[in-house]
């Protein structure tokens, strides 16, 4: 088992930033990959980012509508994930989630853990 928490959602202004945090605890020597997603109201659940690993390399992706403004960020040391947000828009608004993955899986959405979300706002 994996455990996450999320932390460092806000109210902030349009053109602000926020960093998010996700620690993880727990079997995380089982994980492959880890993510961040939100959910606005009304909205299903999006992807927004993605690390996965293997061996020394790294690979990074993330949603076109957060590219050039977010950036996801891993500290093995403290097994804990960062996705820094710049430039913070109204329709970034949602709750965000981490989540870890134990295998590889073709379906972009299927993680095995997830944690409880921490809220952003973003004021106009």
């Amino acid at each position: 088992q994996v455990q996450l928490v999320e932390s460092g959602g806000g109210l902030v202004q349009a053109g602000g930033s926020l960093r998010l945090s996700c620690a993880a605890s727990g079997r995380t020597d089982s994980s492959v990959a880890m993510g961040w997603f939100r959910q606005a109201p009304g909205k299903e659940r999006e992807f927004v980012s993605a690390i996965r690993w293997s061996g020394v390399f790294t690979y990074t992706s993330y949603a076109d509508f957060v590219k050039g403004r977010f950036t996801l960020s891993r500290d093995n040391a403290k097994n804990t994930m960062y996705l820094q947000m710049n430039s913070l828009k109204p329709e970034d608004t949602a709750v965000y989630y981490c989540a870890a993955r134990k295998y590889v899986y073709t379906d972009q959405m299927k993680y095995d853990y997830w944690g409880q979300g921490t809220q952003v706002t973003v004021s106009s």
